[in-house]
């Protein structure tokens, strides 16, 4: 324990408190940790002693150093149940931590496919050149794979589990047996269907596991 620790035994009940009570795991106190160095080495103000503008100048002296606001949310986690701590076993009556209005997590948008691209993949099993020692019919049997998870947007194990009599060309649908055994519906696009057919007859499948 370096010194810096043995100055802080408040710091040092809390993650005992942490460890001990809440069981909480080697990484998450280690994190803990380190936020509680951190904003210590920026104010030595005694923590019953720090007010709301201590932890907001801090805010903005991490936000300054372009920290991502990952990053910043995760120190003031740490901070925010220390001060829980502090309330609920040291007796401080006011939590500085709680009036602070941290930046939210940037959202990232998720990459789309244009319809080119989407094109291009449904049709890259029939220009992959196939191995020698393969079945004529496996191009196909791959096309339907693509083309029925981008029409219906099965999960792989509910695709890989669908037997021939689970497609209904009439209602133009697939019967899907999904987590917990639930069982559930999905309607399915003509070229999904299409493929399927195309799929089956060349490799012909009639009954048991549809894609084999």
């Amino acid at each position: 324990m370096s010194a810096q620790h043995s100055r802080d035994p408040v710091a040092e009940e809390f993650l005992r408190y942490l460890a001990v009570e809440r069981n909480a795991s080697p990484r998450t106190l280690k994190a803990y940790r380190q936020s509680l160095e951190a904003f210590r080495a920026a104010n030595k103000t005694p923590w019953k002693k720090c007010n709301a503008d201590d932890f907001r100048n801090y805010l903005f002296a991490i936000m300054k150093r372009e920290q991502a606001r990952s990053y910043i949310r995760l120190q003031f986690s740490a901070l925010r149940t220390f001060y829980r701590f502090l309330t609920e076993r040291k007796g401080l009556r006011r939590d500085p931590v709680r009036e602070l209005q941290l930046p939210k997590i940037d959202k990232k948008l998720p990459l789309v496919l244009t319809r080119q691209q989407i094109e291009e993949l449904l049709a890259a099993p029939i220009k992959v050149a196939k191995k020698r020692a393969a079945p004529i019919w496996m191009p196909l049997r791959d096309v339907a794979i693509m083309e029925l998870f981008y029409s219906s947007g099965l999960r792989l194990s509910e695709l890989t589990a669908l037997d021939v009599a689970d497609v209904d060309l009439y209602t133009e649908s697939v019967r899907v047996l999904g987590k917990g055994r639930k069982e559930r519906v999905c309607p399915v696009g003509f070229p999904a269907l299409e493929a399927i057919s195309r799929y089956r007859a060349a490799a012909n499948v009639h009954s048991g596991p549809l894609f084999i």
